[in-house]
Parts: C-alpha cells; structure tokens; sequence
C-alpha cells in the first residue's frame, strides 16, 4: 500500500446560538497549511463572547492507495473538500471542539458518520485538489463491471418449477 501524507491545522470556531438547550455552536472553519511552530497544544486565537476560535496543529493527512475510490468520490463531486471529525472535549476546565482527524476521502468520511461521528466539510484549495487528483489518477482503478445474470422472474424452467410448487401448496 503506498501512502503520502501532509500536515495541518485546523481552526475551530465557537459561536454563541440563541437557544436553551444548545448555548454554543462549534464548527471548522479554516484548513492550515505548513503550520510553522508544529505543536500538539491546541492555541486560542481570539476569544470573545461572539467569536472565539482555537488552532489544533500536528493534524496528518494520509494519502493511502486503499481509499482511492474515496478520494475519487470527492473529486468527481460539485464542490471538492476537506473532511474534518471532531468530537467536544474538555481541555482545562473549558468545553472546545477538538479536531481528531482531517481526510480527503469520501468513504472514510462516510464511515466515520456511520459510526456516529460529528464530520463537517471546508472547500479544498486548488494545491490540494491538484495533489489529491494526481495521487488518484495513479492509483484508481475502477471495479470492471460484471454480466448480469437474468433475473429468474423473466422466465425458464426455474420459474416454472416455483409456479408449479406454489400452485399445489394450495390446492390448485
């Protein structure tokens, strides 16, 4: 399995909501990339009562030939992105959304909303796009399509094997 990989950092955003039961809302809002001071430490950027916004660096996006499918969904899509799990956590007495992984594929994304993950989307850069469909053209091949066996309702002997059962079963 061949790979490649790059390194960034997401922005999570917080926005007050005008709503009892759900005081906040938290979503991404900016892919960075070549992050320079790499470091594990999420950092507030702003913080304010309407928009504060965290920066979680040492984020890796894999490349990996086994989503290539994936990544050829996304591509193909109207509008190509970045997907990004996040989950709430509390880090040092405060609620943030914290960022777990960044993917370019459209399965692996899928996969991880199955299993009941909170995945949100960003446009993807022009760069990204570019090294994402150089890195599927290389490695996508689409499954052959395959004969189709006839349906069994369009006739033959099976068919009337089934008619004939289902005839004496009641009575007829």
């Amino acid at each position: 399995m061949e790979t490649e990989a790059a390194r960034v950092g997401v922005v999570m955003r917080r926005t007050p909501l005008s709503s009892r039961w759900q005081p906040f809302q938290w979503q991404p809002v900016e892919i960075v990339s070549d992050v320079a001071p790499v470091s594990p430490v999420p950092h507030c950027l702003r913080s304010d009562h309407d928009d504060t916004r965290w920066l979680f660096n040492d984020i890796d996006v894999t490349l990996c030939t086994a989503e290539a499918e994936g990544y050829f969904l996304n591509i193909s899509a109207p509008s190509p992105c970045w997907f990004i799990m996040w989950r709430l956590e509390d880090i040092d007495g405060q609620e943030l959304g914290v960022p777990k992984s960044v993917t370019l594929s459209y399965n692996e994304a899928a996969r991880q909303m199955d299993g009941g993950e909170r995945v949100d989307t960003l446009p993807l850069p022009d760069d990204v796009l570019e090294w994402l469909t150089a890195f599927t053209q290389a490695h996508y091949r689409p499954e052959p399509k395959r004969k189709h066996k006839k349906p069994s309702f369009e006739g033959g002997e099976g068919v009337e094997q089934m008619a004939r059962a289902e005839g004496e079963a009641h009575g007829r």
